[in-house]
């Protein structure tokens, strides 16, 4: 494995872990848009925190996929790291 696939490899793992969490925030944050068209509620705070909170109940509720999947690549990259060093 060379350089190019180590960054490529990266590079998807930061999408895959990174894009539920961002897939959640925008959809939260579609529900709250529209509900502040039909209402006319045009207040900061209204999509700030309800937004932060159900991203960070998200990401609590996703942590142990989370994990397995970094300690999955970091132990490839040792491997990696092993098989060279040798």
């Amino acid at each position: 494995m060379d350089l190019l696939a180590i960054a490529q490899n990266t590079v998807w793992i930061i999408l895959l872990l990174g894009l539920p969490s961002l897939l959640v925030s925008m959809v939260i944050g579609l529900l709250i848009s529209v509900f502040q068209a039909v209402t006319q509620v045009s207040d900061a705070s209204l999509s700030f925190v309800p937004k932060m909170v159900l991203v960070s109940a998200f990401i609590l509720i996703s942590l142990p996929w989370i994990g397995d999947n970094v300690q999955a690549y970091t132990k490839g990259l040792w491997d990696i790291i092993l098989t060279f060093g040798k």
